[in-house]
Parts: C-alpha cells; structure tokens; sequence
C-alpha cells in the first residue's frame, strides 16, 4: 500500500515528466531495453519533437532514413507534438542493448527537414555543437537490458557562434 501510495504521489507531481511517445508504457513499466530521454532547454513549445536513433558509426550517423532501412541497418524515429507545458520525457524501444547514436530534434517550422534557422538539435554528450556539422561521438549512448536515461539539452542557432543551449544555465 506504501508503495502505491509513493508512486501515484510521485506520477502526481508538477515535477514529474511526461513520459511521451508509442514506446512511453515502456519506459513506465521499467520494459527494457528503451531509452528515456529527459529534454529541456526548449526554445519555445511550438512543433514537434523528433527522436532518431541511428548506428554508432561515423559513417551512417544521419545518413538518411530510407539509405539506412534499405541497408538493413539501424533506424528509428519517434516523433510527438511538443506538449504545451511541463517537463519532458521521451521513450524509445531498442531491438537490443548495444550502442547507438541518438539524436534528439526540435521541429519547430513543421517541415519535415532540418532548418538550420529555427530548429534546435540535442545530442547525449550535451557537447556546444557550434558551427560544424556534429561527430557521431556526440551523439553515442550505450544501452542496457532496462531503461538508459539520459539528459539532452536543446541548442538553437546563436548568431555567428553557432548552435547553443537558449539558458547556457
């Protein structure tokens, strides 16, 4: 009863993240291997927010999707109306543990194509992206047979120094 009790006070709380995206029961259930990725930094709540996951390899880190499926390999994306208000969680299903690379998008125009002018990008490594094009081994996260969390904070075009968390906070 304690326990229950403990638990639906905590899901209660104003703190607590929304657990966002087809995979979410996962990651609430503790139904691994998945990755829960805790977002903040958000430039605004407008659009939507992108999860892709992608092989941990240089030369297949954001080649594009129909490229990677037709290979066999590694891809998968997520993607969910950014909520309105509250702290934000995402969850993402893995085939297996192992190590990917994980890039997390802020599509604020509602294209589906990355604007370098108004959409911000998040990597696992929290790394300044600035100016050139990001490393895969910004992005590398290794995944276990539970739930790997990790912390991606947001960063938008900052003027002439590039990509940039909007609070360096």
């Amino acid at each position: 009863m304690k326990s229950l009790l403990l638990a639906l006070l905590i899901s209660s709380s104003p703190a607590a993240a929304q657990v966002l995206g087809p995979d979410a029961a996962a990651c609430r259930a503790s139904e691994g291997p998945a990755i829960q990725v805790d977002a903040t930094g958000l430039k605004d709540r407008t659009g939507d927010l992108k999860l892709e996951l992608y092989p941990a390899d240089e030369a297949d880190f954001l080649k594009p999707d129909k490229d990677l499926v037709a290979a066999g390999k590694t891809f998968r994306r997520i993607s969910v109306p950014t909520p309105a208000a509250g702290a934000i969680a995402l969850c993402m299903r893995v085939a297996r543990p192992g190590r990917y690379a994980l890039l997390l998008v802020h599509n604020r125009d509602g294209k589906n194509k990355f604007s370098f002018w108004s959409d911000g990008a998040g990597f696992p490594s929290n790394v300044k992206l600035g100016r050139s094009r990001p490393k895969v081994e910004q992005a590398l996260i290794d995944v276990g047979t539970g739930i790997t969390v990790t912390h991606i904070r947001l960063q938008y075009l900052r003027g002439l120094s590039g990509f940039g968390p909007v609070d360096p906070g």
